[in-house]
């Protein structure tokens, strides 16, 4: 695709960036395929492709209005153009100039503003926990647009379980900004799993949102406040070789922290610690090819699951399915496929994709189910009624959003994948 930046992006590291990933596209239109959006709304102007002649016509110095800023506010960031383009086009790292740039030069309007402003410091704040109390307090009593938002109290004595042995070998583990408060047992189950393999999971104090929120809200400067802050909290450790690695049990956090590197290159003093702590960085399910031989033993899965597992017959009852949900952060931002089924699967569980459409996002997309609902509720609901034919006694998935903007949609039991492995230990 021919560019013409406008002056004012010519020399700046954003047009450069932008120029750059512009032109590899060659309006092949197969990204339209995979988009969510136009999928459900038709229109080009909803797809990758009607997005980037959007963005295109903003970077050579066209009239910006509040139609481009709508169109662009409704795409997911769910990359699943990214793993369809076959020209490469890295349309997660364009779509956050172009919101950057729409966002200077049109002003929302005060209802919107006021939304956004409440999402981005509540949900990072630490008044997010107490807050989150107080809502599943009186969660029979909230609407249900907001009801849908406080999962109810885990009440599992398990939840904050943690184990205490110490081990030589030692990950760090981001807790996340709302997890700790609103699913607490994924982070204690991950220890627990973990300390099973005879690993321990070490948190750094000052380590909080990983920038996510804070980014695709388009405060720029925000997200990028929070990445230096996870930086310092977690370099101490790393510089002194106490950690072998920084594992992520939340796909969106994961795919972000990530890409540390690249959103700090520019920055001379953060540049190379976040290159390192990038590369340092994995999704907990990079872990399982590892953590399979030395989980198999403390498996306590019914016989059938065992003698499945070991390629042996059996007449005992078929085991408890499982329906994995991939989230777009672990299969198109970070590029993980299969990598979980194929662990759970080796270590004795029944675990199916849906048939159909299990590329597409489910609706959830951080804070989009919360500024785009009438979108993300019709995704939920498209992507349950696939997932409904496989009749799976429990949903797992491996992000927050996922699995509570699932489980507002279904009675079906939704939980992340390390919990279901956790219980499964003796």
């Amino acid at each position: 695709m021919q560019t013409h930046l406008a002056p004012e992006f010519q020399d700046t590291p954003e047009g450069r960036e932008a120029e750059a990933i512009l032109r590899k596209c060659v309006h092949c239109g197969f990204c339209t395929a995979t988009c969510p959006t136009y999928q459900l709304l038709g229109d080009e102007l909803d797809g990758p492709r009607g997005r980037i002649y959007l963005m295109k016509q903003v970077l050579e110095g066209q009239p910006v209005t509040r139609s481009t800023q709508l169109h662009l506010d409704r795409c997911l960031t769910c990359r699943n153009c990214e793993s369809t383009c076959p020209s490469g086009v890295q349309y997660g790292a364009l779509v956050d100039i172009g919101r950057q740039i729409v966002e200077e030069r049109v002003e929302r309007p005060a209802g919107e503003r006021l939304v956004r402003a409440a999402l981005k410091e509540g949900l990072t704040s630490p008044l997010f926990g107490p807050a989150m109390k107080l809502g599943q307090l009186v969660r029979p009593l909230l609407p249900a647009r907001l009801k849908h938002k406080v999962p109810p109290k885990d009440r599992s004595a398990r939840a904050h379980q943690w184990p205490t042995r110490r081990h030589d070998r030692k990950v760090l583990m981001l807790t996340g900004c709302v997890q700790p408060a609103m699913m607490p047992n994924i982070n204690s189950a991950t220890a627990r799993v973990l300390d099973a393999a005879g690993i321990q999971t070490v948190v750094a104090d000052g380590a909080g949102c990983c920038g996510a929120i804070r980014a695709h809200l388009n405060d720029h400067d925000g997200g990028l406040a929070d990445m230096r802050r996870n930086i310092d909290a977690w370099w101490p450790l790393v510089v002194r070789g106490e950690v072998e690695a920084i594992v992520m049990n939340a796909s969106g956090c994961g795919v972000t922290v990530k890409e540390y590197g690249h959103h700090l290159q520019h920055d001379p003093q953060y540049a190379e610690q976040a290159r390192r702590i990038s590369e340092l960085t994995k999704d907990l399910s990079e872990l399982l090819p590892e953590l399979v031989p030395k989980l198999k033993p403390r498996l306590a899965l019914p016989r059938a699951a065992k003698e499945r597992a070991e390629g042996a017959a059996s007449s005992a009852a078929p085991r408890k399915r499982l329906a994995f949900h991939p989230p777009c952060t672990l299969q198109h931002g970070q590029q993980l496929r299969g990598g979980v089924e194929a662990g759970l699967r080796e270590l004795g569980f029944d675990v199916q994709l849906a048939a159909g459409e299990a590329h597409l996002c489910c609706g959830s997309a951080g804070t989009y189910s919360v500024l785009q609902p009438e979108l993300a509720y019709q995704l939920r609901d498209r992507k349950l009624s696939h997932l409904a034919p496989l009749e799976a006694q429990t949903i797992v998935s491996a992000n927050i959003g996922c699995i509570q903007h699932l489980r507002t949609g279904t009675t079906t039991p939704v939980r992340h994948w390390v919990e279901v492995l956790d219980d499964a230990l003796t």
